[in-house]
């Protein structure tokens, strides 16, 4: 990608009942400071029952207005991620040389894209393989976060609840392993076959494995950020968790080298209660009462670092329900084959 040319990018959204956020979401896109006419957005609607699909249209006629970029609605009989992102590649023209994910409950700066181009090209002077992937930090979105939101993002922002996935708060642009919310090569995603519509969740992390065992580049930047709007409410939460644990399993068990041996510590830390208390040894307090203070440790933390007292409560509730629901979900995706979630329902 040289100084001289723009690549051509087609933004997709794939969306299902999104009605409280696609207008924030596409707004964002047609403020982009990168040129409209070098930029198109597909959005594949999964068979919305509110009135998303009505204020897409709206959407669509406010960037023509405004000389923005062209948005294209389109339906998505496949329902989920994976099938919407496919069916978009087939739909996009040939001339797009790159191809960004978002989703529908999240928005961007002015420059985003103007950044990742710059970004794109400086890191693919620098990077001996070809670029196939550069994604962004994840931050809250914009605005004032009501109770369970900051609870969910205190605990999310603490290592004990991250583990270096896409929430992670880097501060330097590096390779890494799984990066969220990417620009993509058009080029690499063809070559590896596109997302596998057999994942109906961790589709993207399939698609970063699959990209760097096929030789390709994967980065992220810190320059760039997506305001993503994160669970609402504590049995969402819990929803979430276990799908994250479940699709983990599904992608371990097709790529072995995803394997986290921290994610399974909650299990080992039961075992090892288990095992001391079944042997009738004083001991077996000590590892729940280790893990208590530490949740405690985080609580104050993130407390204080919020400004929110009601996070001494909320943040180690929402770690130990990430814990549990993350770890039976790991559990579970031996288990069973997966479902459509209801984690935003």
């Amino acid at each position: 990608m040289g100084a001289t040319e723009q690549p051509m990018i087609a933004t997709v959204i794939p969306v299902l009942n999104e009605s409280e956020y696609i207008t924030a979401c596409l707004d964002s896109l047609i403020a982009q400071t990168y040129p409209a006419s070098r930029h198109m957005i597909f959005i594949l609607d999964g068979g919305s029952s509110d009135n998303t699909t009505e204020l897409v249209e709206e959407a669509i006629l406010r960037s023509a207005q405004a000389n923005g970029p062209k948005i294209e609605l389109h339906s998505n009989p496949g329902k989920f991620v994976a099938q919407g992102r496919n069916k978009a590649l087939e739909l996009m023209p040939s001339t797009i040389t790159h191809v960004l994910e978002l989703i529908g409950h999240s928005t961007v700066d002015a420059h985003h894209l103007e950044v990742l181009v710059e970004e794109w090209s400086r890191i693919s002077t620098m990077e001996h393989q070809q670029l196939g992937a550069l994604g962004s930090r994840v931050l809250p979105r914009k605005g004032e976060l009501d109770t369970v939101e900051s609870w969910v993002e205190g605990a999310l922002g603490s290592p004990l609840g991250s583990g270096g996935g896409q929430f992670d708060r880097f501060t330097t642009s590096a390779p890494c392993k799984i990066p969220a919310f990417v620009l993509h090569s058009r080029h690499a995603v063809v070559d590896v076959g596109g997302w596998d519509e057999s994942f109906i969740s961790s589709q993207d992390s399939d698609l970063s494995m699959r990209l760097a065992a096929n030789g390709y580049a994967l980065w992220r930047t810190p320059k760039t950020v997506v305001y993503m709007t994160k669970r609402t409410g504590l049995i969402r939460w819990l929803k979430m968790g276990h799908r994250y644990g479940f699709w983990r399993t599904k992608t371990v068990i097709k790529h072995p080298k995803r394997i986290s041996l921290r994610e399974y510590l909650p299990w080992l830390g039961l075992f090892l209660t288990l095992s001391l208390a079944l042997a009738n040894m004083d001991s077996w307090v000590l590892p729940p009462m280790a893990y208590a203070c530490v949740l405690a440790i985080e609580a104050v933390r993130m407390s204080l670092k919020f400004g929110r007292f009601s996070m001494i409560f909320g943040v180690p509730m929402c770690l130990f329900m990430l814990h549990v629901s993350f770890s039976v979900g790991l559990l579970d995706g031996f288990i069973r084959r997966g479902k459509a979630p209801s984690d935003r329902a």
